[in-house]
């Protein structure tokens, strides 16, 4: 027993305090730095593209006039008239991101392993993808051009700076939309993971009310929205083939072995067969 784990202190801490999952905890908490260190990364590579992520909004902003829904303008219009609107639209996106995604994942590695790694899995590859978009094609968000759009979460909210610092942030990563394809992601997967109806309905309305939010906070383009949603699609997919691929061959192994076993036992079998004096 170590130092100071006495009986009276393991049952303080419960019966199953030594059953919880420590290494696993520590690789993916290794897996994520990782992924945060990618991020910075990126960032630094797209932050002095400042210009090209200007033009690349424009062009962005035309094909939606093009198109037919250029509503970034009215649809910040419905919340700039009240200001709790306002404020639900911020907390939205600042709270509904970030600590949502987070506390999903530590649910699902606590109580569904198997969805935890899908959502995982989904989240490097979609990412993946993501960062391939923010330094090939950089793209400034609405609020940032002259369109007439209100930063509704730097000009009516502290949290997100501290959240989030700037420094921290890349300004230039508008298009896709990770920010409301992640949300759509971590809706999927619980849904898959749980069949509770509370879960499924903050699962359904939780995506929808981010598409929304970064928006009408005039930190995404209408766009970026459904492009972001693609991404994670594609990511989900690809977590989705690699689980099928690594249940297939856990079951050609099972299979393996089985057979293995059975071909040992009718050897043995037969050797003792063998080694059987005749009967007379």
């Amino acid at each position: 027993m170590l130092d100071g784990d006495s009986p009276a202190n393991s049952e303080r801490r419960g019966p199953g305090w030594r059953s919880w999952p420590v290494r696993p905890l520590v690789r993916e908490v290794a897996l994520i730095a990782g992924a945060i260190l990618a991020y910075f990364g990126i960032r630094n590579l797209t932050a002095g593209n400042v210009d090209p992520a200007f033009d690349n909004a424009e062009r962005i902003y035309e094909l939606e006039q093009d198109l037919g829904i250029a509503w970034e303008d009215e649809l910040q219009d419905v919340v700039l008239e009240h200001d709790r609107l306002v404020d639900v639209a911020n907390w939205v996106y600042i709270w509904g991101h970030w600590p949502v995604i987070l506390g999903s994942a530590v649910a699902l590695f606590l109580l569904r392993r198997d969805r935890y790694v899908l959502l995982r899995n989904a989240l490097f590859v979609s990412g993946a993808i993501g960062f391939l978009f923010f330094a090939l094609f950089p793209v400034a968000p609405p609020r940032l051009l002259d369109l007439g759009l209100v930063d509704t979460v730097t000009e009516r909210s502290d949290a997100y700076r501290a959240l989030q610092p700037p420094g921290l942030t890349n300004q230039y990563a508008a298009f896709p939309s990770l920010h409301a394809g992640w949300n759509l992601l971590v809706g999927i997967v619980l849904v898959l993971a749980f069949s509770h109806v509370a879960v499924r309905a903050f699962a359904v309305a939780m995506p929808v009310a981010m598409a929304l939010a970064v928006v009408m906070t005039a930190n995404h383009f209408v766009l970026d929205v459904p492009a972001g949603a693609i991404v994670v699609l594609v990511g989900l997919a690809a977590a989705l083939a690699l689980e099928a691929r690594r249940g297939a061959t856990s079951t050609l192994g099972e299979d393996a072995a089985s057979s293995e076993v059975a071909a040992g036992d009718g050897s043995a079998g037969r050797a003792t067969t063998r080694g059987r004096a005749p009967r007379r």
